[in-house]
């Protein structure tokens, strides 16, 4: 079984909801540390082996393809997860932008909400990541056509006598 699968069998096991709110509560706090020292040190790209970067910050193996699940899509180059062993180099090139953004899809305020992004983006950056953000959740319905109206498909006849019923 790779050290991926395992990562999943731990997170999305079933269990009762106090045992899930245990393990985030575990997971989240030393998550949170990765990310504090990734953006202290955000102009040095952390590579090495899934092992020698799991021990740097203080997770098992596993875990840490937990943690590499989660920042994968934030990645100028995403990683393929499945076939990583704990010898595969790995190299974690952030794009800072799209990190922001994916914060706040997580919900994960205790992440975009540290100190450590103000030298990497600016305020003005981080409010219009975050307006973008909330654009995209925003749903907008297309304009209704009436049935008199003439049909879109430009064939002169109203809409009720030509496209309705496709």
């Amino acid at each position: 079984m790779s050290l991926f699968e395992q990562w999943k069998e731990i997170a999305y096991k079933e269990r009762t909801q106090e045992e899930y709110d245990a393990f985030w509560q575990n997971y989240l706090p030393n998550e949170q540390e990765i990310y504090v020292e990734l953006l202290t040190n955000f102009e040095t790209p952390f590579s090495g082996t899934v092992a020698e970067l799991s021990s740097k910050f203080n997770f098992d193996t596993t875990t840490f393809l937990g943690f590499l699940d989660g920042i994968n899509s934030s990645l100028t180059e995403e990683i393929e997860l499945e076939p990583l062993t704990e010898k595969s180099n790995v190299e974690l090139s952030i794009d800072f932008e799209k990190l922001y953004f994916n914060m706040h899809a997580a919900n994960a305020d205790w992440l975009y909400n540290l100190d450590e992004w103000e030298p990497i983006l600016t305020e003005e950056e981080r409010s219009e990541i975050t307006k973008n953000y909330n654009r995209s959740k925003i749903v907008v319905k297309d304009k209704k056509i009436g049935r008199n109206e003439p049909c879109p498909c430009g064939s002169g006849k109203k809409y009720k006598q030509c496209c309705i019923n496709k």
